[in-house]
């Protein structure tokens, strides 16, 4: 396993949009490996294949620490409610914003054995989810920003998301 380079905003990578992952292979099975211990490493909550350079429609979430959810492919397919909050990306490092999103989701994926999946989320979950799949679309959360973009700083043992 390895730790990959996080790409940031600028980079054209992060604005196109992924191909559909169609196969499992070592390589990609090596690429989700990677994208795990990046994730964490980095503290952050998910990580999308562009967020490393992959045009892959995969993604990795945890957002408790101890609920890893490998995302191939994934759809969303079902939305409700609604949460401001801010959010913050492991693209756009030292910024953070407010965004709304639903504060339900469904969604439905592949897992890493290329076996259909379908994950339920609300609160941070739910907003993770968003995040990820709209980088699979080349999409930044600074898109949906309500207000400017404001700077911080995280503690060595504080998550954020993506």
């Amino acid at each position: 396993m390895a730790i990959r380079k996080i790409r940031e905003m600028g980079d054209s990578v992060l604005n196109k949009q992924c191909k559909e992952v169609t196969e499992m292979t070592k390589r990609t099975r090596l690429l989700i490996e990677d994208m795990i211990d990046t994730m964490y490493e980095a503290g952050g909550v998910g990580l999308a294949a562009p967020q490393v350079g992959i045009l892959k429609r995969i993604v990795v979430i945890d957002t408790t620490g101890e609920d890893l959810h490998i995302l191939i492919n994934p759809r969303i397919v079902e939305t409700s409610g609604e949460q401001t909050g801010n959010e913050g990306c492991l693209s756009v490092p030292g910024k953070a914003g407010v965004v709304t999103r639903p504060n339900y989701v469904k969604a439905v994926a592949l897992n890493e054995d290329m076996e259909p999946i379908e994950i339920e989320g609300t609160e941070l979950l739910a907003r993770a989810i968003c995040h990820e799949v709209d980088h699979l679309d080349g999409h930044l959360y600074v898109e949906k920003v309500i207000g400017d973009l404001q700077d911080v700083t995280y503690d060595e043992d504080e998550e954020y998301e993506d």
